[in-house]
């Protein structure tokens, strides 16, 4: 059965990346990732890397541009429609009040910072980001916590599956049960790449 798939993948070709960069937009444009998280697309998507099948150089740069325009989009969507709107449509899309009240309290809790880590939770990623459109949270707040947010999600997930090879399922689930310790484990990383490379022009000229 995997190597049907992986035959089937391999034969679309650079439309492999259309439809990764698609899903992962759509995930939390389009509400999408209440139904079908893309982290699961973006999981094997570095599966598919590992075997030669796509290019992380190629994938992890769409994943993250990805991400950012659909949380854009989101934010755009709720800015623009409110939510009464999302009460009294999203039941089409799948969404219930229950989905909302949970957002919105993980929104309220964190405060910015629930755009960097609604990134990494399956519900909030879809809702979050209408969220803070609805709320009027300032747009460059939320790019500057979304942008981190997708760089950090985007590399490592890419690279989870990546190394996890064929075991990726197995990782989908454990991301599933702790987003929130890679999201925090990423921002670190971030966070510690940009001290660095600080640290280094300070350094620099210097020496």
């Amino acid at each position: 059965m995997l190597d049907w798939l992986l035959h089937q993948v391999e034969s679309l070709g650079p439309w492999a990346y259309a439809i990764v960069f698609l899903i992962t937009t759509l995930e939390s444009s389009a509400f999408l990732g209440l139904v079908a998280p893309g982290e699961t697309v973006v999981l094997f998507g570095g599966f598919l890397a590992e075997r030669g099948i796509m290019s992380l150089r190629v994938l992890m740069p769409l994943v993250v541009i990805g991400a950012v325009l659909g949380d854009t989009v989101g934010y755009e969507i709720g800015r623009y429609l409110g939510r009464p709107w999302l009460l009294r449509y999203g039941r089409h899309f799948g969404i219930r009040e229950r989905h909302l009240e949970r957002a919105q309290t993980f929104f309220q809790k964190h405060g910015p910072k629930a755009v960097f880590f609604g990134r990494w939770v399956g519900f909030a990623r879809a809702l979050v980001p209408f969220i803070a459109g609805s709320t009027r949270m300032r747009y460059r707040t939320f790019l500057l916590y979304n942008a981190m947010a997708a760089v950090s999600w985007g590399i490592v997930t890419v690279l989870l599956g990546y190394f996890a090879g064929a075991s990726w399922t197995v990782v989908e689930k454990w991301i599933g049960r702790g987003g929130m310790i890679i999201g925090v484990a990423g921002l670190l990383v971030l966070l510690g790449l940009i001290w660095w490379r600080r640290r280094k022009r300070e350094v620099g000229p210097e020496s």
